[in-house]
């Protein structure tokens, strides 16, 4: 294997080191496994990855980076029923798009042969047995936490009986269901895994990479360890929920591995947000049932639901990197995300004009057939992005809410008689408006005063309301979709009397047709990313085309949030990450 370089270390870079970074230190430091670090991250292939999954992707992928090692990917494809070569696909797509690269690709399937290995070697020397009974016995058998398990009278069958039925279970001659393969420990174990776990099972279903060659296939729990040991990793790292699972995949290694190097299984928590479920299963009823267009729907917390909304990878792992990595399971507030997607966003996106409700203003004074070009600003975060120009002409897009016949008084945009800026152009005055029969409005009136523009002796006159505009003969016709959270429940998860489907937010998802955007923004496609005035960041969406653009909201403008409360919850996560 080649040698790799170490990089430059958190520590070393004067920063805090999270608890697994100071393992991975101390290990190094005690000369572990040779100086060796290597990690993997092993999805199952049935479903698209989340954004919890990220968090796991940040630290495989990142201790490996940081301590110049080795993180494979490997597939976790023991369950021919529920996966597929899609997932596959969409795993290694979304691990690039968030900015790692594998050392190499492994499947739990290339150990197969190994694995069948070791369980015979366990039979023959007493530490697994065939089991005959069916799945609800065994259950009941197993005890609960507080009474111990009781026995199966298979528990003693000769090591030879139970080798010539694992083959018939291999074999194609033993029905799904008729027997397992089980581990001989302790049915009076506190540890409810250790009480004769099911290791093997029979599944006639082909399986999508090895065909139809295994029909016994290793649980969860008997192919993981074994395949850390196999790859040659060194610190397997998991969430909270495997640290019960620890025991059993020490028992394991201690029966499989020899002296001079084992993997060490060490647990971090998971990511948990507000308004969000992580459960595969429910993500994935909420495709089959329609509830949502797709794996990739923008109000899926899917990576490749978040990368079709906008949501750039740099934030999110900006995002990952201030919540940390501790012993302790919590519940992170869903803004916290929205404003490192904002930070971001603020930082690289180019302010373009978008009218999601539009309405028509007419400057009666200025000429009908003369067409200006304005300079706009690409984004005052940076300099280098330069400016644009933009055209004007005496009929202009409004947003309906920027006028207001009746005004209250701390109202500062279009009302009759007051005044504002057009936003890169002048300052206009109101002169009244027109509606329909019904009452609604149909065209706004204004005048311009033509010393107001950048330059004039004017220009720096005060009005207290600014507002944004789009040429009419120079605007596009656009789609835009507002994107709101998919739960109304804070925490869906803990909600155990509902169903998960009675607490989707039937105003998740607000198609506004009839938008106006401007000329710049012909031909954009995905990922490319705006930040429309006044209103939020948008992305372009897959559905796009040059005809007839489509644009996704990422993110609104401005946080609900009071901006000390979550610059203060921020800078605390910051100093508390991993310690």
């Amino acid at each position: 294997m080649q040698e790799k370089t170490k990089t430059t270390t958190p520590e070393e870079n004067g920063k805090s080191l999270n608890f697994i970074e100071q393992l991975v230190e101390n290990d190094l430091k005690e000369g572990k496994n040779d100086g060796r670090i290597q990690t993997r991250f092993p999805p199952e292939p049935n479903g698209y990855l989340h954004i919890g999954h990220a968090k796991a992707i940040c630290l495989d992928f990142g201790i490996a980076e940081r301590y110049g090692g080795v993180c494979n990917l490997r597939f976790d494809d023991t369950n021919p029923v529920r996966e597929d070569t899609e997932y596959v696909e969409s795993i290694m797509e979304d691990i690039k798009w968030l900015g790692f690269h594998w050392e190499n690709v492994y499947y739990a399937s290339d150990y197969f042969g190994q694995l069948w290995d070791f369980a015979t070697q366990l039979i023959k020397e007493g530490h697994a047995y065939v089991d005959e009974q069916p799945a609800e016995e065994i259950a009941r058998q197993k005890g609960t936490p507080t009474v111990p398990g009781t026995h199966s009278p298979y528990r003693n069958r000769p090591a030879e009986e139970s080798l010539t039925l694992f083959e018939k279970m291999n074999s194609g001659e033993i029905p799904e269901g008729k027997m397992v393969l089980r581990a001989k420990i302790d049915m009076t174990a506190s540890n409810m895994h250790f009480r004769d776990p099911v290791i093997y099972r029979v599944i006639r279903i082909p399986h999508h990479r090895t065909g139809t060659k295994w029909k016994a296939y290793p649980m969860y729990d008997f192919a993981h360890g074994q395949s850390d040991y196999f790859e040659g990793v060194t610190h397997s790292l998991c969430t909270l929920e495997f640290e019960v699972h620890r025991p059993l995949y020490d028992w394991f290694l201690d029966r499989l591995a020899d002296s001079s190097y084992r993997p060490r299984q060490t647990e971090f928590n998971r990511l948990n947000l507000t308004y969000t479920i992580m459960s595969k299963r429910k993500l994935l009823q909420l495709v089959q049932e329609k509830l949502v267009t797709g794996w990739d729907d923008p109000r899926m917390p899917t990576l490749s639901g978040m990368r079709r909304r906008g949501y750039t990878p740099e934030s999110i792992r900006k995002f990952i990197h201030r919540i940390g990595y501790t012993k302790y399971e919590a519940i992170n507030d869903i803004s916290l995300l929205e404003h490192a997607v904002r930070e971001d966003l603020n930082a690289r996106a180019i302010r373009v004009s978008g009218v999601i409700d539009p309405v028509r203003l007419i400057l009666t004074n200025y000429p009908e057939d003369r067409v200006e070009e304005m300079e706009a600003i690409n984004n005052p975060e940076d300099e280098s992005m330069g400016c644009r120009k933009i055209k004007f002409s005496r009929e202009l897009w409004i947003e309906r809410d920027d006028f207001m016949e009746d005004a209250p008084k701390k109202y500062f945009r279009l009302t009759p008689g007051n005044e504002v800026r057009l936003k890169n152009a002048y300052i206009i005055k109101c002169t009244g408006c027109r509606k329909d029969e019904n009452g609604n409005l149909t065209e706004v009136y204004a005048e311009y005063d033509p010393m107001t523009k950048s330059g004039m002796p004017d220009s720096n006159r005060k009005v207290k309301g600014t507002i944004h505009w789009i040429s009419v003969p120079h605007s596009l016709d656009a789609e835009v979709r507002l994107y709101d959270r998919l739960f109304m429940a804070e925490d869906p998860a803990a909600e155990k009397e509902k169903d998960f489907r009675e607490m989707l937010n039937p105003h998740s998802l607000i198609v506004k047709k009839g938008c106006k955007v401007e000329e710049y923004l012909r031909g954009t496609k995905p990922p490319d990313s705006f930040q429309f005035q006044r209103i939020g960041y948008f992305s372009t969406d897959t559905d796009s085309t040059e005809i007839a653009p489509v644009f996704n909201r990422t993110v609104a403008l401005k946080d609900s949030w009071k901006n000390n409360q979550l610059i203060n919850i921020i800078r605390q996560k910051e100093t508390t990450n991993g310690r």
